[in-house]
């Protein structure tokens, strides 16, 4: 299992932007260590900053596109790719546009996970974590385009929480035909959006009284 790795590349984080954290780290180094972003094209979907972008530039990737429906985000990781001057094309679109320029070797993902009692709605900072009642919409979305998103021989790379169900992401993609597994794990105390959610996942029974941790997931998954 690879280490959290913070990056080395200069980021600027506007308000109303993701900024990295520890989900971004952790499958930051997942990336390094598993020397998928050499030589391939990738995607990295919900963007965001652009930090998981930046590091498959970083690694050698000969193409990299990025996708967020945030236009926040998009100019955020916009400038940030220029400032660092790696080759990242950074788009305003949602999976389905992305899909439009697949497939891909490899796609990277930290994508929204955080179960929520609100329904996803427009482009908002909130649309970076909330998912659902069971933090599945975007994840399941993601699943079920995998077989169109990602070239034969190709791979995903994603991260999300124990609380969005991760044994259900590699059981999806495994049905799909892909080789999934969990790479990497970390367990962290609550920041303040799983803070401010912590109420409605004890009442929903995903979250046993008084604790505030969680477990970070990165699954990977390779296509046959």
């Amino acid at each position: 299992m690879a280490a959290p790795l913070r990056s080395t590349i200069p980021l600027q984080v506007t308000d109303g932007v993701y900024a990295p954290q520890e989900d971004s780290w952790l499958l930051s180094g997942v990336l390094e260590a598993s020397g998928l972003a050499e030589g391939r094209r990738v995607l990295d979907i919900c963007t965001g900053s652009g930090v998981l972008a930046l590091e498959a530039a970083r690694l050698g990737a000969r193409e990299v596109l990025a996708f967020d429906l945030c236009p926040a985000a998009v100019e955020c990781a916009s400038g940030n790719a220029a400032a660092s001057g790696l080759p990242v094309e950074v788009r305003l679109g949602t999976l389905q546009d992305a899909v439009q320029h697949g497939p891909f070797d490899l796609v990277v993902t930290n994508p929204p996970y955080v179960p929520s009692t609100l329904p996803p709605a427009g482009t908002g900072p909130d649309r970076a974590w909330d998912a659902g009642a069971d933090g599945r919409v975007v994840l399941d979305e993601l699943c079920a385009l995998a077989p169109r998103l990602i070239a034969p021989g190709g791979a995903l790379l994603l991260v999300q929480s124990e609380f969005s169900a991760p044994r259900q992401t590699v059981q999806v993609l495994t049905d799909s035909g892909f080789i999934a597994h969990t790479a990497a794990r970390q367990m962290i105390d609550f920041g303040p959006v799983m803070t401010a959610r912590a109420g409605e996942l004890e009442a929903s029974g995903l979250l046993e009284p008084e604790r505030r941790t969680e477990e970070l997931v990165v699954i990977r998954a390779h296509r046959v």
